[in-house]
């Protein structure tokens, strides 16, 4: 899946919101004095597959950990965790131009996926102790990011940079699934026109 979308070319995450998730502060405050928080968000999405169309519903458990450098720079990480249900068609590594893949999955194959997105986000200051505006959606990453740090924030995977990462592998196990795929990862570096993503095997029957 398209994990970096720019404003024009690519910056933008690729899992699309369709539901908004309940924050919960993970560490209750208590890290937030020694420079590190963390905060959970409950939801339910759809992700794009290599072809930039939705290929699954998923549910997942979502949380950011924000670490302050002490030099103006925050290390934020976030990390997805969760099930995954398709919607049928055609399958996320299907326009994958390189390696093994297939072409189409069926509906209602399920399985579970994990992977994380880290960077570093520039910024005045964080306030862990933020509430989430009414209306806004907190789970995704520039509404997080809008609710927790100052309005200069600036984050290295929202722009041309080097700075970010991510790692997202979806497994389908049973053979009751009849599939010729079960493993699909979708991994890269940098953002923008910096970034170099990589897809590897499939969900697909076909």
């Amino acid at each position: 899946m398209r994990r970096l979308q720019t404003l024009g070319a690519l910056i933008v995450g690729a899992l699309t919101l369709t539901a908004v998730g309940l924050a919960d502060p993970g560490d209750h405050g208590k890290s937030a004095k020694q420079g590190k928080a963390k905060f959970s968000f409950t939801m339910a999405n759809t992700d794009n597959g290599s072809c930039s169309t939705p290929w699954a519903n998923l549910l997942e458990t979502r949380t950011y950990s924000v670490k302050d450098n002490g030099d103006g720079t925050f290390t934020l990480t976030r990390r997805d965790k969760g099930s995954f249900t398709t919607s049928g068609g055609t399958s996320p590594g299907a326009c994958d131009t390189t390696g093994r893949h297939g072409h189409t999955v069926k509906a209602g194959v399920k399985g579970m996926f994990v992977g994380y997105l880290v960077g570093t986000v520039t910024a005045t200051s964080f306030n862990p102790n933020a509430t989430c505006a009414p209306g806004a959606d907190c789970s995704s990453r520039e509404g997080f990011i809008a609710a927790h740090f100052s309005a200069d924030a600036k984050y290295s995977c929202d722009q041309n940079s080097p700075d970010c990462a991510f790692n997202f592998n979806y497994t389908a196990p049973g053979k009751n699934q009849h599939l010729e795929f079960r493993h699909w990862q979708d991994k890269g570096k940098g953002a923008g026109t910096m970034l170099h993503e990589e897809f590897i095997g499939d969900i697909a029957n076909a």
